[in-house]
C-alpha cells in the first residue's frame, strides 16, 4: 500500500504493517495508523536504507498516503467497523 517508486520489491510475502512514527524510541501508534508495505519500502521508511531520489517529506507522505489506502482496504474488507 506504501509503494515507493524504484524502492518497491512487490513481495507480498514480505509485507508488514509499517507504524506512523510516534516520536519515541520503542513506542508505536496503534495498528490503525499503519501501512502495509513491503519489507524494502520499510526499510526505507524507517531509515536502515537511503533512497536518495526522495526527500524525508516525501518518504512520509507516501507512507500517509499507505496508511489512507490500509485504512480504506480495513473498512472495504469490514474489519473496521465506524459506529
Amino acid at each position: 500500500m506504501v509503494r515507493i517508486p524504484g524502492v518497491c520489491n512487490f513481495r507480498s510475502e514480505t509485507t508488514v504493517l509499517a507504524h506512523i512514527n510516534s516520536g519515541g524510541t520503542g513506542t508505536k501508534k496503534s495498528d490503525l495508523f499503519g501501512a502495509f508495505c513491503c519489507s524494502s519500502c520499510h526499510d526505507v521508511m524507517d531509515g536502515r536504507v537511503k533512497a536518495r531520489q526522495y526527500t524525508m517529506d516525501e518518504i512520509e507522505l507516501m507512507h500517509r498516503e499507505g496508511v489512507e489506502r490500509t485504512q480504506q482496504y480495513w473498512l472495504d474488507a469490514g474489519l473496521v467497523v465506524l459506529k
